[in-house]
């Protein structure tokens, strides 16, 4: 079995956006029923898809899957649980605190960190109360939290009057407020965590660099809180011998590559592969195809399966030409390839003539071997977020700080640790250079979430009407907010991949972005093996599968849609990213 092998009562599946979490613990789950064990799976993911993958209606109480003896699941709606936590925190200040401040207190509980430790409250009741899950043999949790929640958790001070006291900034202090009543469920469920005797954790991941990545921070993170009971499930591997097809060889050679590469810490876990499979794993039978790949009978021929594309890039870049300025973002989850489509964009601009600003939170080196060299007209913005942070923590600290204790002052740099807190940080400096947006172009990489620019923009709000204060926002954020705001300077563009996941994440961003006023200029799918002109028979089958996420993008949430292949020669240098504007 290509399954991850647990003897534990619990397993946590966790990993970046669209690495395949939801069907390896269906499949796990699935794989144990048929075993003859009970089995609970628990999925606390925003982006979630377990109903549509185990075939089942799913609500907050376990649901019999049939055609699956012994296999029971819930869905907790993180979403709901959110919105709930947020009335309990905020509803006995209505009416009694200035509208400003209300709004303020809104925005606070509206971000994902409230989403998480809203599904973490959920989800103790299942893990820290035994007794709420003893008819189970197992129950497999999709989606584990953040070791940044856990630490936060496990701060003594984030159980004393600091959290109901403090109203600075933008923080994840506030979605902590409502959770002192439960401390002894808390301890208890952080304590099973890092219990290698009940809990095994499963880091996804595919072969593939970034995603590697995410999951040795992820180990580190976890192995600084002592949860050290740690599996590596390598998800979609793809190898052929075969090399009358560039499409293939190329894939199968860059996932070589980056498993050579893995992180030394990832390479030392006890480790798992899941080959690539041709189809998707929707469905109790494509699950257990997924636990016994050597069942599954390997096509011989291309799938016929086509539809109507959309076009490519270049449709975008003349637009974007045409009004001879502005910001144009590239936004989405973490994988899908926004720097590489921000570069693509830049370069194209440049060689028109334009001037051009490229603002990107990557490392330089990645920056580097993607540009591969110089290009007229053309300038790279380096941010660096370690840098920006602390800057960011210095200031903080140094005004909200300096009148705390030593546990309050524990917690508020725990809390600066958060993905908030970076995302806010790296904002502030990309605020130092959309100003050129006025004269030429700034394409920015990895820009700021819609719920970052409405935490921005409230507690800017509070500080003005409540504090009669100009408050902590510098001059350059203020003018900011309304560009971002204007669909004639600023061009959105969300970046996803034609799988479930990341479209499904794409669709929540786009939401959250229209909370903040700002409609997504257009879509653009990225690594298409549909249209990548593969004749290989497993990845032609597998293109066939990305059919329905293409046309819900193209014909359901994309007002524009770009669409570009997975390309067999990797889009580096000034030629190599000008094959994305060429398809």
């Amino acid at each position: 079995m290509a399954l991850p092998d647990s003897r534990t009562r619990y397993l946590f599946f966790t990993g970046k956006g669209g690495v395949g979490k939801t069907s390896l613990s269906c499949a796990t789950g699935l794989a144990l029923a048929d075993a003859g064990k009970k089995v609970l799976i628990v999925s606390t993911d925003p982006a979630s898809n377990l109903d549509e993958v185990l075939g089942a209606a799913l609500g907050p109480l376990p649901t019999a899957i049939p055609g699956a003896p012994g296999l029971f699941a819930l869905n907790i709606d993180p979403e709901a649980a959110a919105r709930a936590y947020r009335e309990r925190m905020v509803a006995p200040y209505r009416g009694i605190l200035p509208a400003a401040a209300i709004r303020s207190m809104e925005e606070q509980f509206s971000g994902a960190c409230t989403v998480e430790i809203a599904a973490f409250d959920e989800f103790s009741k299942l893990l820290g109360d035994a007794a709420a899950t003893t008819d189970f043999d197992h129950v497999i949790f999709d989606t584990a939290p953040t070791g940044h929640t856990l630490r936060l958790l496990t701060l003594p001070s984030a159980w004393s009057g600091f959290i109901a006291s403090s109203t600075g900034g933008a923080s994840c202090l506030g979605p902590l407020a409502g959770l002192e009543q439960q401390k002894a469920l808390y301890a208890a469920t952080v304590a099973r965590l890092s219990s290698a005797a009940d809990t095994t954790v499963v880091l996804v991941s595919r072969a593939e660099a970034a995603s590697l990545r995410e999951a040795e921070r992820t180990r580190h993170e976890l192995a600084g809180l002592g949860v050290s009971n740690l599996l590596l499930a390598l998800n979609g591997v793809f190898r052929t011998e075969r090399q009358d097809d560039a499409v293939a060889a190329a894939l199968s050679r860059r996932a070589a590559i980056a498993l050579a590469d893995m992180p030394a810490g990832l390479a030392a876990l006890p480790a798992t592969t899941i080959p690539f499979l041709p189809r998707g794993t929707v469905g109790l039978a494509a699950l257990r195809q997924m636990a016994h790949p050597e069942s599954v009978a390997a096509p011989t021929a291309p799938d016929a399966a086509q539809t109507a594309l959309p076009p490519g890039l270049a449709g975008l870049v003349e637009t974007f030409a045409a009004a001879g300025h502005g910001v144009i973002m590239t936004m989405g989850k973490g994988g899908v390839g926004k720097t590489t489509v921000a570069a693509a964009v830049a370069v194209a601009l440049a060689r028109r003539g334009h001037p051009v600003i490229l603002s990107t939170t990557d490392p330089a080196a990645h920056v580097a071997s993607t540009l591969d060299g110089q290009v007229p007209g053309l300038s790279v913005s380096r941010i660096d977020p370690a840098e920006e942070v602390a800057r960011y923590t210095r200031e903080v600290l140094d005004k909200a700080g300096a009148q705390l204790d030593a546990g309050g002052r524990a917690l508020l740099e725990e809390d600066l640790r958060s993905p908030c807190t970076e995302e806010i940080a790296v904002f502030r400096a990309f605020a130092r250079t959309v100003e050129a947006g006025r004269e030429g172009f700034v394409v920015l990489d990895t820009a700021p979430t819609g719920h970052t620019l409405l935490l921005l923009d409230a507690a800017e709000a509070y500080h003005r009407e409540v504090m009669r204060t100009q408050g902590d926002m510098p001059e350059s954020v203020r003018e900011l907010l309304p560009r971002l705001r204007d669909p004639d300077y600023t061009h959105v563009l969300i970046v996803t991949l034609a799988e479930a996941t990341p479209v499904h994440e794409a669709e929540r961003l786009q939401h959250d972005l229209g909370r903040a006023g700002i409609a997504p200029f257009a879509w653009v799918i990225n690594q298409s093996l549909l249209a990548s002109g593969t004749r290989d028979p497993l990845l032609s089958q597998r293109g066939a599968w990305e059919i329905p996420f293409i046309r819900r993008v193209a014909d359901e949430l994309a007002p524009r849609c770009a669409l570009i292949p997975w390309l067999a020669e990797a889009p580096v240098g000034e030629a190599g990213l000008a094959q994305l504007l060429r398809t």
